[in-house]
């Protein structure tokens, strides 16, 4: 569905208003997952000497940003909904940015890792080229991406009050190329189960630079 500006504004907004009339139930109902094969997966790819300086992109209530703090990063997170970017803050006692994914204000070659878990499936389809272009430029030369999405048959839609789109990895690897990611792994979640019952795809990403 292609949205004309107005009505894209008001499936972003209404996302972020989702998360953030909802932030102390979200915290409660996700504080405990168990996500370290996720941050394993991107942080065994980084070339860089460590500590590494990670964005933890749409970083919920800073569930992970503790994470990568623990294991002694450098960890900043990037939230649009202004509950959950004061309760990351609080919790982690990270530095975290009020952004939404529309409208992004990121430094050039700033961070050696992206972190992007349940983040990148609410940026509406015909946004998501742009916003991978953003990401590409904040990664150092040769940084790393990781994503996990709910996968589907490459619909988008309005689940209740939140903005969803599901890929397959066919059409999600195409996005990724087209922004100039080049692929290091992907898997399914969670681990150990049936395809049918995976409904997580988890991909690795390198940014390569032109010869």
């Amino acid at each position: 569905m292609k949205l004309e500006p107005e009505a894209l504004r008001q499936v972003v907004d209404r996302t972020l208003d989702h998360y953030h009339t909802r932030a102390e139930a979200f915290w409660e109902g996700t504080r405990h997952h168990d996500v370290e094969q996720n941050i394993d997966a991107l942080l065994r790819h980084v070339q860089a000497a460590p500590p590494f300086t990670v964005l933890d992109f749409g970083c919920g209530p800073g569930r992970d940003l503790s994470a990568f703090v623990r294991r002694g990063h450098r960890a900043i997170g990037l939230e649009g909904a202004p509950a959950l970017a004061q309760m990351a803050r609080a919790n982690s006692g990270c530095e975290v940015w009020q952004q939404d994914f529309l409208r992004l204000d990121l430094p050039d070659s700033c961070f050696d890792g992206i972190f992007a878990n349940a983040s990148l499936f609410h940026v509406p389809r015909q946004e998501l080229p742009r916003v991978l272009r953003q990401l590409h430029a904040t990664l150092k030369p040769h940084g790393v991406l990781f994503s996990s999405n709910p996968r589907g048959d490459n619909q988008e839609s309005i689940n209740g009050e939140r903005y969803g789109a599901y890929y397959d990895l066919a059409a999600w690897r195409g996005y990724l190329t087209a922004a100039g990611f080049v692929e290091i792994e992907h898997y399914y979640r969670p681990a150990g189960l049936p395809f049918e019952q995976q409904p997580w795809l988890a991909s690795v990403w390198r940014r390569e630079e032109s010869a």
